[in-house]
Formats: C-alpha cells, structure tokens, sequence
C-alpha cells in the first residue's frame, strides 16, 4: 500500500512554462505528494488555442489533475512557506555564503527525522511537520533573497560536465527519494517525540527581524550594508533547526537588550 506524504509541499517559484507545473503535477502523483503551490507562475492563467496557460499544464499533468486542482497560487515565497517548520532550497548554483547542503537521499532523511508519534483514542498515530521544498526558476534558479528563507540547501549529483535538469525531473528525483524514505519508515517510525513543535517559516522571519534591528540599535550591524552579516547569521541560526520555545527565548533576550537600551538613554 502506497504512503501518502501529507506533510510535504512542493513550491514551484515564478514557473515561466506552464507545461513544467504540469509535468510537475505528474511527478508528485507519481511519488503519493499532493500539496504543490505556485509562486507568480508565468502564464499560467492564460488560455487559448493554442494550448499556452493552465491547458497545457492540465495537458502535461497526464491524469494528476487533482493536483493542479489542489494548488495554492502565492504572490511571494514567504507567504507560500508561511507555515512551514521546514524549508529546503533546491539549487545547482554555488553561492558567495554556502547553505547546510544535503544531497536528495540525506534531505528526505533530513524531513523524516522530525518525524513524531502522539497518542489518541485509537492508539498511537505518526504525524510530521510541514516541511517545503523550494524550486526557482528555469533559467535562474533562487536568489539569494529567496535562499535567505531556507534552512538547508538540497543539490543533486549530475554529470559535472552536464549538470542540467528540467525542472520536472528535478522535482521527480526528490520525490522518489521522499517516496523511499516514507518506504523505509513505513510502520516503524519510532523516533522520539518533539518537546515543542519547531518554528514556522514566518515565526523565524519575525525573529531575525526582531534581530537585525537590535543589532542596528547596538551599533553592531550598520543598516546600508546589512545583508553579508545577516545571511551569515541565518546560516548560523538555520543550522539548529529551531522550535518554537527557542524561538521566544531568544526574542526575549532582544526584547531584554531593547529595554535596557532604553532606561540607559
């Protein structure tokens, strides 16, 4: 029997073919994934003749219409991943600040592992966090804006002399290794419960914030050249998987440093 992957979204940022969201749609079916959304997809409400828009992605999608029937539409990255306790980047591109890099395999390890059990009335069910995995654009991939949203960076292996994949067979490689790991884990995921629930996407956004204007307020960080420091400082942040608890604990600090600030005016 199949494992359906409830807990996984698939994020597809300013798509500029309309059949790749198709073939996309495909993938994930193929692989029991189901939560699929758009960032500012190009032409993707456009329609006529000739196939373009949402006709040819239907017509790509090959049978996995509820998919594409299913999919949240966004106008930015941040909204789409809003509650997500988990957002992986996937990029081929090296970067002037390296990411946490996962390969496919260690990154579907990577969302099993905050895996949890909770009792109920019927005994003991497997719940997960939401975790998002995040695709650019076909001809850009991410910025570094958008990677700043993510807390590890998922790269697959290729022919170091062709290392290009469309970005359909890109979202199929992660999900059939998603697919596995849900394989593997099937009736026995045993691992430990949570103490707290981790941090979404946007309570971490909140935090750094909350961070880069006391460190502007301490004259530690200067505010026209704050980016170098503060991807530096998501690196570093990003790399402990932060719960929510943690989260507070380390706004309460800042709101402690902002108060003491004040009373020494």
């Amino acid at each position: 029997m199949a494992v359906k992957i409830d807990n996984v979204r698939i994020v597809l940022v300013e798509t500029s073919h309309p059949g790749n969201i198709g073939a996309t749609a495909r993938a994930m079916k193929n692989m029991t994934l189901s939560d699929l959304a758009l960032v500012s997809p190009k032409h993707y409400t456009e329609s006529d003749g000739e196939g373009r828009g949402q006709g040819k992605a239907y017509a790509r999608a090959s049978g996995a219409t509820d998919v594409l029937y299913g999919a949240g539409i966004y106008t930015s990255l941040a909204e789409a991943i809003a509650d997500c306790d988990l957002v992986v980047g996937a990029s081929a591109r090296l970067r002037a600040v390296t990411w946490p890099e996962l390969n496919p395999r260690e990154m579907a390890e990577k969302i099993f592992s905050v895996a949890h059990s909770e009792s109920c009335s019927s005994g003991k069910i497997e719940t997960f966090n939401k975790a998002a995995i995040v695709f650019g654009r076909e001809d850009s991939g991410l910025s570094n804006e958008e990677m700043d949203l993510c807390q590890f960076l998922v790269h697959i292996p290729a022919n170091s002399e062709y290392t290009s994949l469309n970005i359909a067979a890109a979202v199929q490689v992660i999900c059939y290794e998603l697919h596995m790991t849900a394989l593997l884990h099937q009736g026995k995921i045993e691992k430990a419960a949570n103490e707290h629930p981790l941090a979404t996407s946007q309570d971490i956004e909140y935090f750094y914030e909350h961070l880069e204007q006391t460190l502007v307020d301490i004259q530690f960080l200067n505010r026209d050249n704050p980016m170098q420091l503060m991807r530096r400082l998501r690196k570093l942040f990003n790399r402990s998987g932060m719960d929510k608890v943690e989260v507070n604990i380390l706004r309460g600090i800042l709101t402690a440093v902002s108060r003491s600030l004040a009373k020494s005016e």
